[in-house]
């Protein structure tokens, strides 16, 4: 076998499926592996080596093959969709979805959504209950004016107030992480005391 260095966790996977096996019968007296992409259609890249040499596979649904550890990992090449789901669909799709990222916005000093905002959140609350998520994660901002410790408390209020209408709306307050980065995660780079509408904002992940 030989060894993978890895860039991102979906490329660990691939190593993982050849390590593991998980090959046609055609292709059984040897490991493939295959550079799959994420959601969002971003690819890194990955290196496969043994004693022989190395390849690096840079592009989406590349593999390469490992027949012997004397031999070179071959030359890398395209594997189309439907044999990459052929072949390791079933691991495939054990992996999580992406997180989903919800933007809400607020009034200057003020823990009440701003009305686009408000909207948001049967959109919020579908995504929960499609996915039975077991994770929300709840992060409050704000802009750089007035107290920094002051803001800080304002992010944290801001969190609770958006967790608390999402129970009113049925999510289970367990499901639930809230915290505040106050001004220190600004969305958008400005000097101390500006005001800034859109770093005053809650964050949702849903997992």
């Amino acid at each position: 076998m030989g060894r993978c260095e890895v860039v991102t966790r979906r490329h660990v996977l691939a190593c993982c499926l050849a390590a593991m096996g998980l090959t046609s019968a055609a292709c059984a007296s040897r490991s493939v592996v295959v550079l799959a992409t994420y959601p969002n259609q971003e690819t890194g890249a990955i290196t496969v080596s043994n004693a022989a040499g190395s390849v690096e596979l840079n592009a989406a649904n590349q593999f390469t093959a490992l027949a012997d550890p004397n031999v070179t990992p071959t030359a890398p090449a395209v594997m189309d969709e439907a044999n990459v789901r052929r072949l390791f669909g079933k691991v495939l799709a054990m992996e999580p979805s992406a997180p989903i990222h919800f933007v809400l916005r607020f009034g200057v000093d003020s823990t009440d959504l701003l009305p686009d905002s408000a909207a948001l959140l049967p959109e919020i609350v579908d995504a929960i209950r499609q996915r039975g998520s077991a994770v929300v994660s709840i992060i409050g901002h704000s802009d750089t004016f007035g107290d920094r410790d002051y803001n800080s408390r304002l992010s944290l209020r801001r969190a609770e107030a958006v967790k608390n209408r999402l129970v009113a709306m049925g999510i289970a307050e367990a499901a639930m992480e809230v915290a505040s980065h106050g001004e220190e995660n600004p969305l958008i780079r400005t000097g101390d005391n500006v005001q800034e509408e859109r770093n005053r904002r809650v964050e949702v992940v849903v997992r």
